[in-house]
C-alpha cells in the first residue's frame, strides 16, 4: 500500500554500494550539465538566474521519493519556461518582484493541479492530445524560443510573445547590434554546436572509450561558460559592453508560501493548467522511453503525483514550474544512474553550487546562456515529421500545421489551446462519421469482408453492415442515414444485419437510434438483426427493452445469421473456391 504511493520504499531496501557509486557518477555529470541549463531557462522565463538553480534542488529530491522512473531528471525545461514567461507577462513586467511572485504562484498552482489529477487518476486526459498536435506545438515553441534568444546574441531589444512580434522588434533594432556581444554569442554557438556534433568523435580519435567520450562531450555548455566568462572578466568588459548575469545571491532557497487571493487563483488557473498538461505529457513520454530500455514499469497516475509534489516544492522554494527534461534524463540514463537517488544526489550538487560557486558566475555573459538555449531547443524543431504525418493522414497533417501556424502567430498559450481543441475536433470528426462497410461471404469460408476490397458473395434479400466504431451520440444520426440508404429503392431486401464485432460501447443516444431504426425498418417490412455482439455490449442491451422489441434476432456469428436468413446462398458460398486474382 505505502510502496504504491511512496515508490522510494520499494527500491531503497535493495539499495547497494554499487548503486550508490553509479548514481554518484551520474549525479556529477548531470550537475555539471544542469547548472548552465538552469541559469539559461530562468533567463528564458524572464526570471533572475538563481530561480533556475532553486528549481533544480527540492523538486529533484521530491521526485526521488514519489517518482516511478529510475532515471528521469526533473527541472526547468525550455518549453515550460517559455510558457511561464508568456503567462507571467500578462500580469507583470519581466524582472520585477511581482513577475517573480507570479511565476512562483504558477508553480504552486501547477503542483496542486497535478496532485489533484493524480489522486483522481486523471492521467488518461492527456490521451486527448494527439501526437501530431503536440509535435507541432513543440516545433513551433522551439522556433519561438530560438528567436527570442537572438536579442541576447545580438545585444539588442527584441521582446515579443510570438514569432511575428519578435521578428518585428529585432528588425527595428537591428542597427543597435553590439559587436562584442555578437562575437561572444557566435563563439558560444560554435563551441556548443561542435561539442554536440563532433566533440565525441574527436575524443574517440584520441583513443578515449566511447562511454567516457560520450560523457565528456556533454560538458560543452560548461566549456562555453568557462571560456566566455573568463574572456569577459580578463578584458574587463563587464556591464558596460556586455550584458552579464551579475551578482547571484548565495545560499539555499527559503521555504515560504506566497499569498494567493481567490481572484489571482482564478486568473492564474488556466495558465497553470496548460503548463501542467504540457509538462506531464513531456514527462511521461520521456519516462516511458527510458523505462522501456530497461523493461521497467511507469505508473502514469503516480507520475502525476510525483510531478505535482515537484512543482509544489519548486514553488515553495522560490523556483519556476518544472517537468522531466529529455536531455538531462538521457544523460542521467547514459551515465549509469540505477535509482532515483541519482536525482537526490544531483540536488546536493546544485545546492553546493548555489552555496559556494555562484560568485564565479558574475561575469557570465547572457549571450552564452542564450546560445545554450538555442542549441538545446533547435533539436525540438522537426519539419520532417510534418511530411511524414501528412503522407499518412492528411487530417493529422492539417492539424499539425495549424498548431504550428497558430503558435507562431499568436503565442504558446493560444497555440496549445488551439491544439487541444483541434485534437478533440479530430476525435469527434473521426468517430462521428465511422467507417461502415457492406460485407459479404468470402467463398469457401465462414468469414465476411468488405465488398469493395474482396471477392465475396452477397445476398439479395439480406444486407450486412459492419460498423467499425463504438456507437455514441455524435454518430447516432450517421448510423441511421447509412442504414436507410441501404434499403431505399430496394424492395427485395427483407433483412438488415448489423455486424457488431468492432462495437465496444453503445450509449443511450445510440440506443435510441437503434430503437428508431428498428421501428422504421419494421414499418418498411424489413427486420433488424445483430451479429457478433461483444459480451459487455450485450450486458448493456439486456438491461433495456431493446432485445424484446427487436424484430430480428441476435446471432453469435455472421455466418450463423446467413445460414438462417439465406441458407441456400450461405451453403453455396461455403463450397465455392476463393480466387484472389
Amino acid at each position: 500500500m505505502f510502496v504504491k504511493y511512496f515508490p522510494i520504499l520499494g527500491w531503497i531496501k535493495h539499495y547497494t554500494y554499487d548503486d550508490f557509486a553509479n548514481d554518484t557518477v551520474a549525479a556529477i555529470v548531470v550537475t555539471i550539465m544542469l547548472i548552465p541549463q538552469s541559469l539559461a531557462y530562468a533567463l528564458l522565463a524572464g526570471l533572475p538566474p538563481e530561480i533556475g538553480l532553486y528549481a533544480s534542488i527540492i523538486p529533484l529530491v521530491l521526485y526521488s521519493i514519489f517518482g516511478t522512473s529510475k532515471t528521469l531528471a526533473v527541472g526547468p525545461v525550455a518549453v515550460i519556461a517559455l510558457m511561464t514567461f508568456a503567462a507571467c507577462s500578462k500580469f507583470a513586467n519581466p524582472g520585477t518582484t511581482e513577475f517573480v511572485s507570479i511565476s512562483i504562484m504558477i508553480a504552486i498552482l501547477s503542483g496542486i493541479i497535478l496532485l489533484v489529477m493524480g489522486i483522481l487518476k486523471l492521467g488518461f486526459i492527456t490521451n486527448f492530445l494527439s501526437h501530431p498536435v503536440i509535435s507541432g506545438f513543440i516545433t513551433a515553441s522551439g522556433l519561438i524560443i530560438a528567436a527570442s534568444q537572438l536579442k541576447h546574441i545580438l545585444g539588442v531589444n527584441g521582446d515579443g510573445s510570438n514569432l511575428v512580434e519578435i521578428s518585428t522588434n529585432l528588425f527595428m533594432n537591428i542597427s543597435d547590434i553590439s559587436v562584442v556581444t555578437f562575437f561572444i554569442g557566435s563563439v558560444s554557438l560554435l563551441i556548443l554546436y561542435w561539442a554536440k556534433k563532433s566533440f565525441k568523435s574527436f575524443l574517440i580519435d584520441l583513443k578515449m572509450s566511447e562511454f567516457i567520450s560520450d560523457l565528456v562531450s556533454r560538458t560543452g555548455p560548461i566549456i562555453a561558460v568557462i571560456l566566455t566568462t573568463s574572456f569577459v572578466w580578463f578584458f574587463g568588459l563587464g556591464e558596460n559592453y556586455v550584458s552579464i548575469v551579475g551578482s547571484i545571491p548565495k545560499g539555499l532557497p527559503v521555504i515560504e508560501f506566497p499569498e494567493i487571493t481567490f481572484d489571482i487563483f482564478l486568473e492564474l488557473f488556466i495558465p497553470a493548467l496548460l503548463i501542467s498538461i504540457v509538462g506531464y505529457v513531456e514527462t511521461i513520454s520521456i519516462a516511458q522511453t527510458l523505462a522501456a530500455k530497461r523493461r521497467e514499469k511507469i505508473d502514469h497516475n503516480q507520475e502525476l503525483i510525483a510531478l505535482g509534489f515537484s512543482n509544489f516544492g519548486s514553488g515553495l522554494s522560490g523556483g519556476l514550474p518544472v517537468t522531466g527534461g529529455f536531455a538531462r534524463s538521457v544523460v542521467n540514463f547514459d551515465a549509469g544512474a540505477k535509482t532515483p537517488a541519482a536525482g537526490a544526489l544531483t540536488a546536493i550538487g546544485i545546492a553546493f553550487s548555489t552555496l559556494f560557486l555562484t560568485p564565479l558566475l558574475y561575469y557570465l555573459p547572457k549571450a552564452t546562456l542564450a546560445a545554450t538555449i538555442m542549441i538545446a531547443v533547435l533539436s525540438l524543431v522537426d519539419f520532417k515529421s510534418i511530411f511524414k504525418v501528412f503522407s499518412y493522414s492528411s487530417a493529422d497533417g492539417i492539424a499539425m500545421i495549424s498548431t504550428i501556424v497558430v503558435t507562431l502567430s499568436f503565442g504558446v498559450e493560444i497555440g496549445i489551446v488551439s491544439g487541444v481543441v483541434l485534437s478533440l475536433l479530430m476525435f469527434l470528426y473521426r468517430t462521428s462519421t465511422p467507417h461502415i462497410a457492406k460485407v459479404g461471404q468470402v467463398p469457401g469460408t465462414e468469414h465476411y469482408r468488405n465488398v469493395n476490397r474482396h471477392m465475396v458473395v452477397t445476398s439479395k434479400k439480406a444486407v450486412c453492415l459492419r460498423i467499425d466504431e463504438s456507437l455514441y451520440f455524435p454518430n447516432a444520426r450517421f448510423l441511421e442515414d447509412s442504414i436507410y440508404k441501404s434499403v431505399i429503392n430496394n424492395k427485395k431486401i427483407k433483412h438488415i444485419i448489423i455486424m457488431c464485432s468492432a462495437i465496444n460501447y453503445i450509449d443511450s443516444s445510440a440506443l435510441e437510434s437503434l430503437e428508431f431504426i428498428n421501428n422504421r425498418l419494421n414499418e418498411a417490412g424489413v427486420k433488424l438483426h445483430l451479429s457478433e455482439v461483444k459480451g459487455p455490449v450485450m450486458d448493456q442491451l439486456k438491461r433495456t427493452n431493446f432485445l424484446e422489441e427487436l424484430t430480428g434476432e441476435i446471432y453469435l456469428t455472421n455466418f450463423q445469421a446467413f445460414l438462417k436468413l439465406d441458407p441456400e446462398l450461405a451453403q453455396k458460398a461455403l463450397k465455392l473456391k476463393y480466387n484472389n486474382q
